[in-house]
Order: structure tokens, then sequence, then C-alpha cells
């Protein structure tokens, strides 16, 4: 096995993350296509931009720095797409660094990278434990609630997800990717078959996004599900 690779903030900031975005699109062509490509990259991408201006070591004592060397192997395995590694490594930077600010920064990782690998369950597990055990900050929180609401649709878990769909959009009003989130609670809302909750969620997102491209796509779902006059 190759030795820990401490990456620089500059590296970190210059990732290959457009390549692993679009591995990530080629290896998961299904049904479940447009929900990966608005919400699970776009929740990762935005996420890691802002972790990669926080990326330095947090102390200079001795587990702060092994902390520091483990999660960047983590992270340089799921930069080049060893997501099953990088799993790995996550989950012993959670068990070997809990007590470190590395830890929810793991935790928030397995959850996207067991989603990826379409681990559903896990990914929620993991989601459910950054949101029950760090505060995080209002993107960092979103993020989750939306990559559990990922996990539960996966699952066919519609009502919670939709549900967690706008608790997102509560974590963080006027985000960067608030009309995704709205679009998520929309077709979970009619995968249910409760359409009055969507028309009313469509109303809301008209309201706030009207120029959006995501509102005209809600608007046609739920005439699609409409009955006929």
């Amino acid at each position: 096995m190759q030795g820990k690779v401490k990456l620089t903030k500059r590296q970190v900031k210059e990732d290959k993350f457009t390549t692993f975005m679009l591995t990530s699109k080629d290896k998961l062509q299904s049904e479940f296509e447009q929900k990966w490509q608005y919400y699970v990259i776009g929740i990762v991408a935005v996420v890691l931009v802002v972790w990669g201006g926080l990326w330095y070591v947090q102390n200079r004592s001795t587990q702060g720095t092994d902390a520091a060397e483990a999660f960047s192997s983590a992270m340089l395995q799921y930069q080049t797409g060893n997501n099953q590694v990088a799993i790995l490594e996550f989950t012993q930077v959670l068990e070997n660094y809990g007590g470190t600010d590395f830890a929810p920064r793991a935790v928030y990782m397995l959850g996207n990278l067991n989603l990826a690998v379409r681990n559903y369950s896990e990914a929620a597990r993991y989601y459910q434990m950054y949101l029950d055990d760090y505060s995080g900050t209002p993107l960092d929180r979103a993020a989750s609630y939306a990559g559990l609401a990922s996990a539960q649709e996966d699952q066919g878990q519609y009502a919670e997800a939709a549900a967690n769909f706008l608790k997102a959009v509560e974590a963080y009003p006027g985000g960067p990717l608030e009309p995704d989130y709205e679009l998520g609670a929309i077709r979970n809302y009619l995968a249910t078959g409760n359409l009055e909750s969507a028309k009313a969620q469509l109303a809301v997102l008209e309201e706030k996004h009207a120029d959006s491209d995501l509102t005209d796509r809600a608007a046609l779902m739920i005439a699609e599900k409409s009955p006929t006059q």
C-alpha cells in the first residue's frame, strides 16, 4: 500500500473534482440519473469547495498531525475514484481520531461515498449521524439533510425523503441548492400520490425562483400527474 500523502492547501483547492464527477455520472446511469446529477453531485461539490478553504492541521499535537495525514490519504483515494478504499480509510479516521475536527468531515464523506456506491442504508446512517452529533455550518447541515433524503428516496421512503428535502431548505434558506431541494420535495410528494402537497410546494418554488428551469421542471412533473379534465 502506498505511503500516506499529505495534501497542501493548493492541491485541495485544485483537486480533480470535475474528473470524479464525470466518472460518477458514467457509473450511475439509471432511472435515477437526473437526481444524481442535480443532488448528489451538487451536494458534494458545494460542501467540498467550502472545506477546501478550511484544509489545515487543527493543532500541533501528534494526534492532530496524524489525523490530518489520515484524512488527506482518504481524500486522495476519494479523488482518484477508489471509493471502497476511501470508505475504509475514512472509517479509520472516525475510529482513530473521533475527537478531532476531522471526525465530522469523515462522517459526511462516508455518507457521500456510500451513496455513490448505492449502499443507501449506510449512507442514511452516516448522514443522520452527522446531523445528530455535529453542529456544522448551515451549508453542511443542508447538504446532509439532502443526502439523507436522496438515500431515503432510493429506498422508496418517499414521505421521509420529501420531509428531509424541506429540512434542507430550512437549514440553509436562500442557499445555492434551494431550488434543487424544493424540486426533490415535490418529486417525492408525487411519488407518494400527494398531489396537493406537491402543488403547494410548487407555489413556494414559483414565488422564490420563478426564473429557474427547475420551477418549469416541477410544473411539468405535476401536470403529468394531474388528472385530465
